[in-house]
């Protein structure tokens, strides 16, 4: 039975985590061609972090966030088919973008930025947006995909066209880079992850990681990426880091090679970057955000397949949002931060 009311989660003032509030709302009632679904978990993104420490846009309604979430469908709107109750499912990050190339309008409905989120008990989109869980996750797992294993996804194999034995580097031990190392081992590539801690370098080695890099001890770590290749280079990069890592990854960059510059953790604002060895490479650069329904199913069918379980730091309740999102901001994290909902 569904409430008339539900728990959901707001950025109430913007700054710090104590403008995270937790509020009563009206359940949504499924329009036609909509579904309403009972969220079971949501995971957060680096993105939830910058939503919560940023400005707040002030052309926005009050913020319902997390871009992430899963649960079963609980109530079905006219015309719909396709979907039964009690189905396993989530919502894509752009509910607007189907299929096809990017189009500028998909931005004006991104759940969590421009739209509300996941992080409520219930939430009512159009069917056309939600994507059946794959069969072997739970809901906290399958929380973890519509972000960033779909852009892992998209820049691996819809953009970079993987291929059985290239090579990829990574960065960190973050949800893109681990859905990453689990994807591009499954299609049979060789994989170098960086990071500044041994231990999370030691964790990423049981998952599959070939080689390994520790930036503290290597500053200038393309070096050693050169090194590990026998001055080859690598062929795929996947640039979580921005302006403070761009150089470097640039430099690491095979013949040939294309990079899909996907994060933001150090700015937005790039210095001058080397730009010689993406043209005598004949590199590529990717501009990488999410992906489509598309791509999102295409990923779970891969999942299921290679039978790949997300990789989750450490679980939350909703109550303890506040204590998910300091986790997430202190950078400590392996994998995925999820917030359970009863």
């Amino acid at each position: 039975m569904v409430s008339a009311t539900m728990r959901a989660l707001q950025i109430l003032t913007h700054g710090s985590v104590d403008g995270l509030a937790i509020v009563e709302l009206p359940t949504p009632t499924p329009a036609p061609g909509e579904l309403l679904v009972r969220i079971r978990a949501v995971s957060l993104n680096y993105r939830d972090h910058l939503q919560l420490s940023g400005p707040r846009d002030a052309s926005l309604p009050t913020l319902i966030p997390c871009s992430d979430g899963a649960g079963e469908v609980v109530a079905i709107g006219a015309g719909v088919s396709g979907f039964d109750i009690g189905e396993r499912v989530a919502a894509n990050f752009f509910p607007d973008w189907i299929g096809g190339p990017f189009a500028a309008r998909h931005h004006l409905r991104a759940l969590g930025g421009s739209a509300p989120g996941m992080a409520a008990e219930y939430v009512a989109l159009p069917a056309s947006a939600w994507v059946k869980a794959p069969a072997h996750l739970g809901d906290a797992e399958t929380a973890t995909l519509p972000c960033a294993a779909v852009t892992a996804w998209q820049a691996l194999f819809e953009r970079g066209r993987l291929k059985a034995g290239q090579t990829v580097l990574l960065q960190g031990t973050g949800g893109v880079s681990l859905f990453a190392l689990q994807l591009a081992k499954a299609a049979g590539a060789r994989v170098i992850l960086t990071s500044s801690s041994d231990e999370k370098l030691a964790a990423a080695r049981e998952r599959g990681a070939d080689a390994l890099i520790n930036y503290r001890t290597h500053p200038r770590w393309s070096e050693e990426v050169l090194r590990l290749t026998d001055g080859l280079g690598v062929d795929h990069v996947i640039e979580v880091g921005g302006p403070a890592t761009l150089g470097e990854s640039l430099a690491s960059l095979g013949a040939g090679g294309q990079l899909a510059l996907i994060g933001v953790l150090t700015g937005f604002d790039a210095s001058p970057a080397p730009l010689r060895p993406l043209m005598v490479a004949n590199g590529s650069i990717h501009g990488i955000y999410v992906g489509s329904v598309e791509m999102f199913r295409s990923l779970n069918r891969a999942l299921e397949a290679n039978r790949i379980h997300p990789v989750i730091d450490r679980r939350y309740t909703l109550d303890e949002a506040a204590l998910a999102y300091r986790h997430l901001g202190s950078g400590t994290h392996f994998g995925k931060i999820v917030i359970t909902l009863p």
